[in-house]
């Protein structure tokens, strides 16, 4: 884990000083304050105004920090507590234009844990993340290799939560369907097929990519099934517009008045999509099932 501020802006600096000094006097039983996501990657977006498609619109990047501390803060207590370190962080700042703080928690055992058994989102955070203070009194574990029974529970945990969203995003489209709210339900199959894709390599290798672009998820998951490559053919005109349709939706959709998405679009599009959901269910089973085979026989 890096622990050098040094790439970012002076002000971003201070912004983040500042920060972890309200932290270690709010939390009782801080023992570590981490940085994650844009800020300690390096990809931040500062503050970026434009037209889109007439409508104006705006978009700054959040300082996403994770508070380490002994024991979990209460769940009662937790939205208040972020409210005043927030109150604190904005005092004589324009708080409307001004890098907003997202704050999450969990108690050292709890991400200790999480890293032991490699859950994609803690072990990105302790691969890409910045320390910002340490008290040195305790320190992160290492992945260590999992049985098959494990693997088995995780990628079955995976499967349930990734797939039954995308299938609702899916009932979403078809709602949409039935009221003739064509550009919105585009939006929502869009949803839905980023959401499929993304559950493949969550079950096979227990990580989730977060991609928006669905050729990108595409590559991802065809290295697990090339069934998918099956569910979008791109070999005539009329096919990759339709690919090229729904690969807009995820924008267009929502910010530009004349994206024209037809019901004729819908027709075509919506079918690739329910085959989409049956290739992801079928591999996705068929890798959980071989895990727990595994496990099995292990046993």
């Amino acid at each position: 884990m890096k622990k050098s501020l040094n790439y970012l802006p002076p002000d971003k600096r201070r912004d983040l000083r500042q920060l972890v000094s309200i932290i270690r006097e709010e939390v009782r039983g801080c023992v570590m304050v981490i940085l994650y996501g844009s800020y300690a990657r390096g990809t931040f977006v500062d503050y970026d105004q434009r037209i889109e498609y007439g409508v104006p619109t705006y978009f700054m990047s959040d300082y996403d920090i994770l508070i380490v501390t002994e024991r979990r803060i209460g769940t009662g207590s937790e939205s208040s507590l972020y409210a005043k370190i927030l109150r604190r962080f904005y005092e004589n700042k324009n708080w409307k234009f001004h890098t907003r703080p997202q704050l999450i928690n969990a108690s050292i055992g709890e991400l200790n844990r999480e890293l032991e058994k490699g859950r994609y989102f803690y072990t990105d955070i302790k691969k890409e993340g910045v320390m910002l203070w340490d008290s040195g009194g305790y320190t992160l574990a290492r992945r260590r290799k999992l049985n098959y029974a494990e693997i088995a529970q995780m990628a079955g945990e995976y499967f349930e939560e990734k797939f039954s969203f995308a299938n609702d995003l899916l009932i979403d489209a078809k709602f949409d369907y039935s009221r003739e709210k064509y550009k919105l339900c585009s939006f929502h199959l869009h949803q839905a097929a980023e959401n499929f894709l993304r559950t493949i390599p969550m079950v096979f290798i227990l990580y989730g990519y977060k991609d928006h672009d669905l050729e990108a998820l595409l590559n991802y998951a065809k290295t697990y099934t090339l069934e998918v490559c099956d569910v979008f053919p791109r070999d005539t005109e009329e096919e990759r517009r339709l690919f090229s349709l729904l690969q807009a939706a995820y924008v267009q959709a929502r910010y530009n008045r004349n994206f024209a998405v037809s019901r004729e679009d819908i027709d075509a599009l919506l079918p690739r999509i329910e085959r989409l959901r049956e290739v992801t269910e079928k591999v996705c089973r068929e890798r959980i099932r071989f895990y727990r085979e595994k496990a099995c026989a292990k046993g």
